[in-house]
């Protein structure tokens, strides 16, 4: 069965369709298909790495883009968000971050946080 196309490389070169909400010389940055809340974006480095340790250089070039793009965020509350391998959700094997910007009673979860309060 022949491999199929990363979805990220085929938007990288052009041959798939995004929404680009910003472009470097070494990544992209898109909305992704489902955005969780607005403002969701996809960082995204051209040169095709599968996650966060492929390449340690490359994956540094993307968390300094991805910094510099959430600056422009004026409420300043957001999760930075990549995931390696399937087990921890892993589903497109191009090293991306999600950047998501928060609020409160915004209703998205996160695993190690239920958004209940300790009692102590």
């Amino acid at each position: 069965m022949p491999e199929q196309p990363c979805p990220f490389c085929e938007i990288n070169t052009g041959r798939a369709p995004a929404t680009f909400v910003h472009e470097w010389s070494d990544a992209i940055a898109i909305v992704p298909l489902n955005p969780v809340v607005d403002g969701h974006t996809l960082v995204i480095p051209k040169r095709h790495v599968t996650d966060f340790v492929a390449d340690p250089d490359v994956s540094a070039s993307v968390m300094r883009r991805a910094a510099q793009l959430a600056g422009d965020y004026p409420a300043g509350s957001m999760n930075l968000i990549t995931s390696r391998g399937r087990d921890a959700t892993q589903s497109v094997f191009h090293l991306h971050l999600h950047l998501v910007p928060r609020a409160e009673n915004d209703g998205l979860a996160l695993p190690w946080y239920s958004g209940r309060t300790r009692r102590r």
